[in-house]
């Protein structure tokens, strides 16, 4: 544990501290299917609706916010999105009107995905190369430990008011903000002139991105990684129900989801940080494929458990590797963008998972369905080990050349331990 968390500079622990309390305060993505049948009344019909209309402005605001993560900057790009969407959740609690509430939640998703782009652009500004794995193996930890306690939290609160959980959201959020503030500086890295006064990186823009092949074949990639690991929660649940499994039962069997996340992420980090990418990446797709694969043939709670166990293995390898990736993709002045583009991909995944899902289940039937998740996850990993064949080394990448941000690393007298 004391290895995991050692050197690292100590902006990047109130980096990841800001995302604990943002994740500790997470309640409208969990609940807000439920506050808006039982404590509101309306259809699940509209629920849904609610809920693509969130995922839709989180697709909406990712590449925007990536733009403004290069040209603002990274510490004015989260304080906006964060400030925001703390006004945005404390105006949802109170919104009674249908259109209302569909529209402020529109804008709650794309507030809630603006700071992403920024925090981790600014990762990748403070901790050096070859601990950026690492780093982002801790961040998606706080994301998972945060959540797990938010999601048991929420739910005593929900029973005293869905209210007051809205509120209490608004305040950590604005929270994390504050701590943004007052203890992480602009990490932006500055572009230096060549003699001649002109920059001497080529300026990035969006078309930059996506003419960018290698790039665009990873996003590609990651849509389709994302397509199977939403089936966990849109496609599971149905499944699970129409094989006579209480909601109970899926709660303990994705349950094993957050449990594994939170014990394996460190351990797994130590064996996979000084690997190379591609065959880890194509490990994470097999074993996602051929997780939800299995899933056809579990008829008993521990045998859903131990699909569960399998595809968390893939996502716990999977997160990491992946976003180390894209940032060995991005060149340093382009970091927002290419970070947007990648977040993109997940939103997309997000919108995509369930009218795939669910139209595969109602024509066919689930266990065609995990036949898909393994075929996909196959193709995945074909297309992880044709991406990666050729990729320079990480010392040898151009993004890695340009000069460093204004934060310098810490010492080592500022470990964590």
């Amino acid at each position: 544990m004391q290895e995991s968390v050692s050197g690292l500079p100590r902006a990047f622990w109130w980096l990841w501290t800001s995302t604990l309390v943002n994740r500790l305060g997470a309640f409208v993505a969990t609940f807000m299917a439920l506050y808006l049948t039982i404590e509101r009344g309306y259809s699940a019909s509209y629920a849904g609706l609610v809920a693509a209309l969130y995922g839709l402005g989180g697709a909406v605001a990712s590449v925007g916010a990536g733009v403004l993560t290069d040209r603002l900057g990274r510490r004015p790009t989260m304080l906006v999105a964060q400030s925001s969407t703390a006004v945005l959740v404390a105006v949802l609690a109170f919104v009674e009107h249908p259109v209302a509430i569909a529209g402020v939640a529109l804008l709650v998703g794309m507030a809630a995905s603006g700071s992403r782009p920024a925090v981790l652009a600014m990762m990748a500004d403070i901790v050096a190369p070859e601990d950026r794995v690492r780093a982002f193996s801790l961040n998606y930890w706080a994301i998972n430990l945060g959540f797990a306690f938010s999601s048991i939290g929420a739910g005593f609160i929900a029973e005293y008011s869905y209210r007051a959980g809205f509120l209490i959201e608004a305040v950590m959020t604005l929270a994390c903000a504050v701590l943004v503030f007052v203890k992480l500086p602009e990490s932006r890295p500055e572009q230096a002139p060549d003699p001649a006064g002109k920059a001497a990186e080529p300026l990035v823009n969006l078309g930059t991105v996506l003419r960018d092949g290698r790039f665009m074949g990873l996003v590609s990639l990651s849509i389709l990684i994302g397509l199977i690991f939403q089936q966990g929660s849109v496609a599971l649940p149905v499944a699970m129900g129409a094989d006579g499994f209480s909601s109970g039962d899926f709660g303990l069997a994705i349950g094993v989801n957050g449990v594994l996340i939170v014990l394996l992420q460190i351990p797994v980090t130590r064996f996979i940080q000084h690997r190379g990418p591609g065959k880890l990446l194509v490990a994470s797709a097999l074993l996602a494929g051929y997780g939800f694969g299995l899933t056809a043939f579990a008829g008993s709670l521990w045998l859903y458990a131990l699909t569960v166990a399998i595809w968390t293995l893939a996502e716990v390898v999977n997160a990491p590797v992946q976003m180390g990736l894209v940032v060995r993709l991005s060149p340093t002045h382009g970091r927002g963008r290419y970070q947007g583009v990648y977040s993109l991909s997940w939103s997309v995944g997000s919108l995509a998972a369930p009218l795939i899902g669910g139209r595969v289940i109602d024509a066919y039937g689930a266990a065609w369905l995990w036949g898909g998740c393994a075929a996909v996850g196959t193709v995945t990993a074909v297309g992880y080990w044709l991406l990666t064949r050729g990729l320079p080394d990480e010392e040898e990448a151009g993004s890695e050349t340009a000069a460093p941000g204004p934060t310098e690393h810490d010492a080592p007298a500022d470990r964590v331990g």
